[in-house]
């Protein structure tokens, strides 16, 4: 299933770790509605970026949340929210300058140090901007 003209409903729902424990990861049509709007910003990102991104992580069941360590309050779990990565373009704390710098709404665009950007959307779009290190509480700002 399509969510956008880049993104399937299938990248959005896929977990390795999901999948290697048999857990069950399908969202029910609101999370797939939230996915969906997801999407439509993830195309904003990869057209800023004017190269593919891959997504590592989007919807998270409890469970698949559970076992990747993830908040229990994560917005993975309502489907807002996407791990990814866009090597062509730079690192990860590059891809999220880029979408800091943007016009691109955002709720937290968070630098997973060396890994990955994180970057959720809800109602409340605060325009959070952090980063977090191996080992280390979340600190305010890209470093």
């Amino acid at each position: 299933m399509n969510l956008s003209n880049s993104f399937t409903l299938e990248q959005f729902t896929f977990s390795y770790e999901g999948q290697r424990k048999g857990l069950y990861n399908t969202p029910n049509d609101e999370q797939i509605a939230n996915l969906t709007e997801l999407a439509q910003v993830l195309e904003r990102v990869q057209k800023l970026l004017q190269y593919p991104i891959h997504i590592n992580s989007a919807f998270r069941s409890p469970k698949v949340n559970s076992a990747v360590g993830g908040s229990p309050t994560s917005a993975h779990l309502d489907g807002y929210a996407a791990d990814f990565t866009c090597k062509e373009f730079g690192t990860p704390l590059q891809v999220c300058q880029a979408i800091v710098m943007s016009d691109i709404p955002f709720d937290q665009c968070i630098y997973e140090y060396e890994s990955w950007c994180h970057l959720s959307i809800d109602s409340r779009m605060r325009k959070m901007v952090l980063s977090k290190h191996a080992g280390e509480p979340y600190t305010n700002g890209l470093a």
